[in-house]
């Protein structure tokens, strides 16, 4: 089964949202938080391997003016 990402992403910005206090565990749980969520994001957009699919000429290449 696949990670999700995405989703994991998007609770963990949510969590991060809701703790707006400026006290110290606040700000410590929200770093730690953007910690994580760097690292989601980072495998979320990871490059995968590109597949070229060829397409064929729907006609000759035109020849340059001369």
């Amino acid at each position: 089964m696949q990670s999700d990402f995405a989703a994991a992403r998007e609770l963990l910005e949510c969590a991060q949202n809701r703790l707006r206090g400026e006290d110290e565990t606040s700000q410590s749980i929200r770093a730690r938080l953007d910690v994580m969520i760097e690292e989601i994001a980072a495998a979320e957009f990871q490059k995968s391997p590109l597949t070229i699919v060829p397409f064929p000429r729907s006609r000759p290449p035109r020849e340059p003016n001369k």
